[in-house]
């Protein structure tokens, strides 16, 4: 199996920037694609973006061109830059990985995620 970890996240003002990490141990050779997720209070879990096991990123209408997903296979991190932050960027940002487990089947796991504060 395998278990997420953020971190990165904080306390920022309107227009600054923030790198979230995420590190991925255990069988991580299970993992394909990896997104990352964020959530305010009082609304659902929404998408970010998603980052494919050869790189290959999409990202929701609300980021704007302005974050960035990567990641480090051989480090087993996904990043998410962050430039250009807005009040309404404010949740909590959690790391997800689809783990393929056979031919047919997969599964997902998350982190425990980590807040982004922006202030105006």
């Amino acid at each position: 199996q395998v278990q997420l970890v953020e971190s990165g996240g904080g306390l920022v003002q309107a227009g600054d920037s923030l790198r979230l990490s995420c590190l991925a141990s255990g069988r991580t050779f299970q993992i394909n694609a990896m997104r990352w997720y964020r959530q305010s209070p009082g609304k659902e879990r929404e998408l970010v973006g998603t980052i494919t096991s050869d790189g290959s990123t999409n990202y929701a209408l609300f980021v704007e061109g302005r974050f960035t997903i990567s990641r480090d296979n051989a480090k087993n991190t996904m990043s998410l830059q962050m430039n250009s932050l807005k009040p309404e960027d404010t949740a909590v940002y959690y790391c997800n990985a689809r783990l393929v487990v056979s031919i047919e089947a997969t599964v997902e796991v998350w982190g425990q995620g980590t807040l982004v504060t922006v202030s105006s």
